[in-house]
């Protein structure tokens, strides 16, 4: 199981220990990796405590994706620390809350925009800081919610995550020549701190147990961090571009009863 021994890699997103990030440390930990984990402001406190309960206590680095200052710190940080880095997890998304909840057509721009950078253009800035320090064999991969449906609630979040896919196919083509990989794990709905930030969550997840054909539990993080443990190592060596459903299946199913959604009229 020592998929990624001697690896070393960036993990972002960690906020507590019920981030889906946290238990994609503590598997690549137990997988031979050593992991540093980012974060800023008041957030850093609670992942610094998470970092504590992982099976080795990592190092947290100052990180928020809005300031390319924080970006220029990393990169020396880490040439300093490592002079070199093997796989790096984007696992951060967010949107102002008037940008989710059913206020999709009134959503000011300002907000869109701030879901955007900080969800979708953030995967291409960390894969900018992480390149001099990127030898072939190199693995990114980033947190994805499937963009191909418009779902209920998701709004403008759905809409920054079909830019991190389009922005995950440009790395490929980008990063590929270079032997560095760059892909998505696009996960069924977990009770994480960020999903109860989402308006309406509860019918999101309640889809997935009538529809994803080998069910789901909301309460296990551990298929998803697993494959994204697969992407990080070189049994992954030949993929990129690709967006990995770990959904019970969820995506391949039409609606659960089979039935075209009902249209309302004018």
């Amino acid at each position: 199981m020592a998929m990624l021994d001697g690896k070393r890699i960036v993990i972002t997103g960690v906020v507590t220990d019920d981030s889906i990030a946290w238990h994609v440390a503590d598997q690549a930990q137990h997988r031979g990796a050593e992991v540093v984990l980012t974060s800023f402001g008041r957030a850093r406190r609670l992942t610094e405590r998470a970092a504590r309960r992982l099976s080795s206590e990592a190092d947290v680095l100052e990180l928020d994706v809005n300031e390319p200052a924080h970006f220029e710190a990393l990169t020396a940080e880490l040439g300093d620390r490592w002079g070199r880095v093997d796989g790096a997890v984007h696992a951060i998304a967010f949107a102002p809350p008037d940008a989710l909840g059913g206020n999709f057509l009134h959503t000011p721009p300002a907000s869109a925009a701030t879901a955007f950078q900080t969800s979708a253009f953030s995967l291409k800035a960390l894969a900018e800081a992480l390149l001099p320090l990127s030898a072939p064999g190199t693995s990114l991969v980033g947190m994805d919610f499937d963009a191909s449906t418009a779902w209920p609630v998701y709004d403008w979040m759905g809409v920054a995550n079909a830019a991190l896919e389009s922005v995950n196919r440009y790395l490929a083509r980008d990063l590929g020549p270079r032997g560095v990989r760059s892909n998505l794990v696009s996960a069924g709905p977990l009770k994480t701190i960020a999903a109860r930030g989402i308006p309406g969550f509860e019918t999101l997840a309640d889809a997935w147990g009538d529809q994803a054909p080998l069910g789901w539990d909301v309460a296990d993080p551990e298929p998803v961090a697993a494959a994204v443990c697969f992407l990080l190592s070189d049994l992954a060596r030949g993929i990129t571009g690709e967006i990995v459903h770990v959904d019970g299946g969820f995506h391949a199913m039409g609606t659960s009863d089979g039935a075209p959604r009902e249209r309302v009229s004018a």
